[in-house]
């Protein structure tokens, strides 16, 4: 190891460049020279446990080196190695491994022993590659597993900047990484709830998934979305619910552009907000005494009415401005995305308390926005929201709600 960073350290030394705004992939090529041994010379990594780095977004790879020399990220080869290198050289090593092809070009396989046979133990579980893709492309709601397609792209080729690539990934890396974030050794709170739903065998057929996406490029992503069960909360609560038609309609569809449309909600949100209205700890003139009046049986069966209703959702022309936000945010103002809690549809994760926002009513996802940005609601988990709109402009807001109304 020492000599791994002494020889970092002098190649560094070595090379006097100006700090310049972007990386320069052709002295990045000199600089990335120790990392060969870990990632190969073409960006490949030389065993299943290193990433390949090959094509991989830039932007990311440097936001991993400064979080590797930060401690934010931990791992007692890297840091060391980041350490040591300004961030004129993250950036110049990302742009060269940015550069390199996804495959690796032509990587030398002459290191490989012929004739060696290697053996291995039998497994309890054989990974489903089909299964795999299903969870990457569309989640499992009822686990609150969103899907990782929004944010890693088709067949993992994120088209968003700081969201790694996960094509041409070494399965084994990206299983290993899995399951970091399940057991929380590696800190990202969007990613340590969805992993943290994953069985080891989801984690498994996920891997299997990335080793050959072409494989199943045919095979058409399924899952089951059963229908909201009549039950006998539902049946109650539709009589109970007639002194919310005037303003949330009959059926959940608000026919008034700043009250909320309560149908398909998550039942457990709606019983969370009906509490926090009871209590005082979210304020509003009009539900505080409305929900004063409610027990908790009455929440339930309401809520359980509305969530087995359907939303209405109207063509709008939505925006590109908004969708950017929604799913990328914005790091330089340390925006972070709504995908990450709402999901790709906006469904939200009904055990982890977000909620659905696709096809809210514009004027009033705008309002909650500003409201959170104000501090007048206050009831979100770990002031999440309120930290989120702090940060956002009234533009933001105005072009965020014309976007998620329009998600269906």
């Amino acid at each position: 190891m020492k000599h791994i960073l002494t020889s970092l350290i002098l190649t560094l030394l070595s090379i006097n460049i100006a700090v310049a705004a972007s990386g320069d992939a052709d002295a990045g090529k000199t600089k990335a020279a120790t990392c060969a041994a870990c990632h190969g010379s073409n960006g490949i990594g030389a065993s299943d446990t290193f990433p390949n780095l090959a094509g991989q977004h830039s932007d990311y790879i440097v936001k991993q080196l400064k979080a590797f020399k930060s401690g934010d990220r931990k791992d007692p080869l890297m840091a060391p190695m980041a350490a040591a290198l300004s961030e004129q050289d993250m950036a110049d090593v990302a742009a060269y491994f940015a550069g390199l092809p996804h495959d690796g070009g032509s990587q030398d396989s002459g290191s490989a022993s012929a004739g060696t046979s290697t053996s291995s133990a039998p497994v309890a579980y054989v990974p489903n590659p089909a299964a795999g893709k299903s969870l990457y492309e569309l989640g499992d709601a009822s686990r609150n597993i969103a899907s990782c397609i929004g944010c890693h792209g088709s067949e993992g080729n994120s088209e968003v900047l700081i969201y790694p690539n996960l094509a041409n990934q070494h399965p084994e890396y990206i299983a290993k990484q899995l399951m970091n974030f399940k057991n929380k050794s590696r800190v990202n709170y969007a990613m340590n709830q969805f992993a943290g739903n994953m069985t080891e065998d989801d984690i498994a057929d996920m891997a299997a998934y990335f080793a050959d996406p072409a494989a199943v490029a045919n095979v058409v992503s399924r899952k089951i979305m059963p229908a909201a069960p009549i039950t006998d909360e539902v049946i109650a609560g539709k009589a109970k619910s007639a002194t919310c038609a005037a303003c949330h309609g009959a059926d959940g569809n608000s026919p008034v552009a700043i009250y909320p449309k309560l149908a398909g909600q998550s039942a457990d949100y709606i019983i969370k907000q009906l509490q926090e209205f009871k209590a005082g700890t979210r304020k509003d003139p009009v539900m505080g005494p409305m929900a004063a009046a409610l027990s908790e049986q009455d929440m339930l069966e309401i809520a359980s009415y509305y969530g087995a209703q359907k939303i209405a959702v109207a063509e709008l022309a939505g925006s590109d401005i908004g969708k950017k936000l929604y799913f990328g945010g914005n790091v330089k103002r340390k925006i972070t995305a709504c995908v990450a809690c709402h999901g790709v549809n906006g469904k939200g994760m009904n055990k982890a308390g977000f909620p659905t926002i696709a096809g809210q009513n514009e004027a009033y996802l705008k309002a909650q926005l500003m409201n959170f940005k104000k501090g007048q609601r206050n009831n979100d988990y770990n002031t999440m929201m309120q930290s989120v709109a702090a940060k956002l402009s009234v533009s933001d807001m105005d072009e965020l709600a014309k976007f998620m109304a329009s998600m269906k």
